[in-house]
Formats: structure tokens, C-alpha cells, sequence
């Protein structure tokens, strides 16, 4: 691949993306997992489906 370096700052970009993601999910009761996994395939895209989704609703029990 890039062997001087160039890539480095995307993949801490995108990972520090990927974790933010995480975070967020969680504030909306939803899979922190998952979202990093989402958001370590598809980045950004994943951020703006996530922001436009609404707060998940939680169990009575």
C-alpha cells in the first residue's frame, strides 16, 4: 500500500470516527458495537443515518 506514511491519518481519522459513532449509538440506546463495525466499513455514511435516527425506545422490563 502506502509504505511513506500517507495513509496513516485516514485510518486514525476514520477510527476515531468509528469510535465517536460508538459513543453516539449508545446515547440512543442502540448496539455501540455494531456501529463501530458500521461506521469502521462505511465512515461518515454511518455517522448521518445515525444522526438522523431517532432515540430508541426502551423495554418496560
Amino acid at each position: 500500500m502506502l509504505a511513506d506514511g500517507r495513509a496513516a491519518p485516514w485510518f486514525v481519522g476514520w477510527g476515531t470516527l468509528a469510535l465517536i459513532n460508538a459513543g453516539l449509538a449508545q446515547g440512543k440506546n442502540r448496539s455501540g458495537l455494531l456501529w463501530f463495525l458500521l461506521s469502521v466499513f462505511f465512515g461518515p455514511f454511518a455517522t448521518l443515518v445515525l444522526v438522523l435516527l431517532p432515540k430508541a425506545r426502551q423495554t418496560l422490563f
